[in-house]
């Protein structure tokens, strides 16, 4: 990870060495924490950070459902990824906010802790590597299933759920291969350790339904949306195992990961084992949505309001704040 200058915590920019919290918070001890992500790219309108406002709901309403008051509203979240995308001088980078249960109260009642939120930005490019992007990833079903929504809360993005991704994550990387795919607990695919799955089978799209356990991604409804602008068909169903096997083409979408062929699983080879024709259409029909190349998805661009001058991305917290806080870019 390459540091940056700034980190926004509770209002304030602080020095990214200088971002601690207690060894003793909550959020440490329980996983009592959600989080998001997001990225900015360099647009042809400039800076920009695609679908910002939809990340930053999914962001609040994982909070609500864990209990978690959040003392700033979505418009102030906003305000607040500008703002440290800009004192830190990046015209392309990954944006993390995180909510958290913090320093005050030890045991299983996080009621009486505080909430903190913090929002971080740094460089990074594609999670599973740039040139996954069009010679694909080795995949294998995890033994681990995908947390039940009997047990867990699937649709939060939260801290503490994410045990269950690394370890199907490791288990992967140590049989050799670059990516898991979990199963939900009915023995359906559910997602990747970080991305929701599609195949296509006879030309159609068929991803898993909400009650698969699913994350509910915004890359997944962002590509939903361009597949039937395509013109393509787009079922949202159970799949079963073997279906991952018998189609065509398989691929994965997820804001780190971005769009993803996957040309083996479980070593069986999918579809010609490189990527497809109806992969290959999406991504570059999503790349142009997130770089601003289609008029068509610009909606989804918030653009940054100015690129900071090389004085203020040194100045002092108190300064970047100021700096930092003026205007903002409609979406």
């Amino acid at each position: 990870m390459k540091p940056t200058d700034w980190i926004w915590m509770n209002g304030e920019l602080v020095p990214w060495n200088e971002a601690r919290v207690h060894v003793l918070t909550h959020g440490l001890h329980y996983g009592t924490a959600v989080f998001d992500s997001m990225r900015c790219y360099e647009t042809e309108l400039g800076p920009a950070i695609f679908r910002n406002s939809d990340h930053l709901r999914r962001l609040l309403l994982s909070a609500e459902l864990y209990y978690m008051p959040v003392p700033y509203s979505l418009a102030e979240l906003r305000e607040a990824t500008h703002q440290v995308v800009l004192q830190n001088g990046l015209r392309s980078c990954y944006i993390r906010p995180i909510i958290h249960r913090g320093y005050g109260t030890m045991g299983l009642n996080p009621l009486e802790a505080s909430v903190d939120v913090v929002i971080a930005c740094w460089e990074w490019g594609a999670y599973l590597g740039e040139s996954a992007k069009v010679g694909g990833v080795r995949a294998k079903v995890s033994s681990w299933r995908r947390i039940s929504p009997q047990g867990l809360i699937p649709h939060a993005k939260a801290s503490g759920q994410y045990l269950n991704n690394v370890l199907a994550k490791i288990e992967s990387l140590k049989a050799g291969y670059e990516e898991a795919i979990l199963l939900d607990d009915h023995g359906y695919v559910s997602e990747g350790t970080g991305e929701n799955i599609y195949i296509v089978r006879d030309g159609e799209i068929h991803t898993p339904a909400q009650a698969d356990s699913i994350l509910d991604g915004v890359t997944r409804r962002a590509l939903i949306q361009i597949a039937g602008d395509l013109g393509l068909v787009v079922r949202e169903r159970s799949l079963a195992r073997a279906e991952l096997y018998l189609a065509e083409e398989v691929f994965m979408s997820g804001t780190a990961a971005e769009l993803v062929p996957v040309c083996e699983i479980d070593d069986h080879v999918i579809g010609t084992g490189k990527r497809g024709e109806v992969t290959a259409l999406l991504q570059e029909a999503f790349e142009d949505a997130i770089y601003g190349r289609s008029e068509r998805y610009r909606e989804w661009l918030d653009v940054l309001p100015q690129a900071p001058s090389s004085q203020s991305v040194g100045s002092t917290p108190a300064e970047s704040a100021s700096s930092g806080a003026q205007g903002t870019a409609g979406t």
